[in-house]
C-alpha cells in the first residue's frame, strides 16, 4: 500500500517505506554532500575540472568573483544536504518529501539547462563540454521517481 502523505503528523523517526529507498537516500545524500563540499571549498577544481567551464581572462581578473559565486552555490547545496542529514537522523518520515525536493532540483536541469544554457554553455565559448549534472539529469530523475515511489510504499509489519 502506498502512503502519499508527504507531510505526516507527527514527523518522527519511524520510516515506513522501502529499505532500498532508505539506503539509497543515504548514499545519494553522501554523494550530494561531497559534490557540495567540492563546489564550496574547491571551487576552481569544481568549476574547471568537473563543470568544464573555461578560465576567463581580463583586467581586473574576473575569476576571483566568479569563484566566490560558485562557492556560494556550493554553500547553498551544503545547506540543502544538511537538511537531508537532519531528516535521515531525526525525521525519517520526511524522506519521501526530501525525495520530492531532490527530484525538483534534478528534473529542473532537464528543462532549465536547455533553455538557459543553450546560448551560454552549448556555444562552446565558456565551456569545454557538458557538466555531469547535465549528462546525468535524465537518469537521476528517473531513478529519483522510482525511489520516491518506493519510499512511499509501506512495508508489511509482520
Amino acid at each position: 500500500m502506498f502512503n502519499f502523505n508527504l507531510l505526516p503528523t507527527p514527523a518522527d523517526n519511524e520510516y515506513r517505506g522501502s529499505k532500498v529507498a532508505f539506503w539509497f537516500f543515504i548514499a545519494f545524500v553522501c554523494l550530494m554532500t561531497w559534490r557540495s563540499i567540492i563546489h564550496m571549498f574547491f571551487e576552481e577544481y569544481g568549476m574547471h575540472g568537473i563543470a568544464n567551464l573555461i578560465i576567463l581572462s581580463g583586467e581586473p581578473d574576473p575569476m576571483p568573483l566568479i569563484y566566490m559565486f560558485f562557492s556560494l552555490w556550493g554553500f547553498a547545496q551544503v545547506i540543502f544536504c544538511g537538511v537531508s542529514w537532519i531528516v535521515i537522523f531525526r525525521y525519517r518520515t520526511l524522506i519521501p518529501l526530501m525525495y520530492v525536493f531532490w527530484l525538483i532540483e534534478w528534473s529542473g536541469r532537464l528543462f532549465l539547462y536547455p533553455l538557459l544554457g543553450k546560448s551560454v554553455l552549448a556555444s562552446g565559448i565558456y565551456s569545454s563540454g557538458n557538466t555531469p549534472g547535465v549528462e546525468g539529469a535524465p537518469y537521476v530523475t528517473v531513478l529519483l521517481i522510482l525511489l520516491l515511489l518506493l519510499s512511499m510504499r509501506e512495508q508489511n509489519k509482520e
